[in-house]
């Protein structure tokens, strides 16, 4: 089974907590950049003193001295799971692995589910680029660099589960229902797939956050999560 992270991808605090009033099977919740910039460390502690997991998506990228500071300040802050981006190298990863000192278990983003394989090539300089040999090569990166494992989409779970030590996180965006729009991320999954396939965890936003009935939605996603098939 895999465990699903409600994206609480909202313009404010308060309609996150609304939200949550109407879905109290959730266990894990992802705070972003959207809540993080405008509200800031009283809504996590808030979210955590709810008994949720928090689930810190800032994907950092910056020079080494300056991830592994945030990444003390996330340990501090009482947060779970966190993301940094994976080109930002192996010196850059290394460091934020040991400012967690187990504190919080950290994440190497890989490739955007929003990327085609044409406008990641365009974004890194390239001629062309495969994006399940860029994510496995990125997913050996994080691997060396002592994080707990990747983000990538469910297309490339079964890719960086041959190069990720036994016990490593798949967190895997881009999860919709049968049926429901892509919106901006071009590779995704149903939740079902995706556990299938080995993801550990499943970041769900507009699938709960745009249903008529967001609590009966996410029980709907959990239960998918759940009743995987060997």
């Amino acid at each position: 089974m895999a465990e699903v992270i409600v994206a609480l991808d909202l313009p404010s605090g308060a309609e996150a907590l609304e939200l949550l009033d109407r879905l109290p099977e959730a266990r894990w919740v992802k705070v972003g950049s959207i809540l993080m910039t405008r509200e800031g460390p009283p809504l996590v502690r808030a979210l955590i003193g709810r008994g949720l997991r928090v689930f810190l998506d800032l994907k950092w990228h910056d020079i080494p001295n300056t991830v592994a500071d945030a990444v003390v300040a996330a340990r501090d802050l009482g947060v779970s799971l966190a993301t940094v981006h994976s080109l930002g190298g192996e010196v850059m990863m290394s460091a934020a692995a040991r400012a967690a000192d187990g504190g919080l278990a950290l994440v190497g983003v890989t490739v955007l589910t929003s990327h085609t394989a044409v406008g990641y090539a365009e974004a890194v300089g390239r001629s062309s680029v495969e994006l399940g040999a860029e994510v496995s090569r990125l997913a050996r990166s994080v691997a060396q660099a002592g994080l707990q494992g990747v983000v990538c989409s469910s297309h490339e779970v079964a890719m960086v589960r041959d190069v990720l030590p036994e016990g490593a996180l798949v967190v895997v965006p881009g999860i919709r229902r049968a049926g429901e729009a892509t919106g901006d991320q071009v590779r995704v999954a149903r939740a079902r797939d995706a556990t299938q396939a080995g993801a550990t965890h499943l970041v769900i936003g507009r699938p709960v956050l745009q249903a008529a009935d967001p609590g009966a939605a996410l029980r709907e996603l959990q239960e998918e999560a759940t009743c995987v098939s060997s």
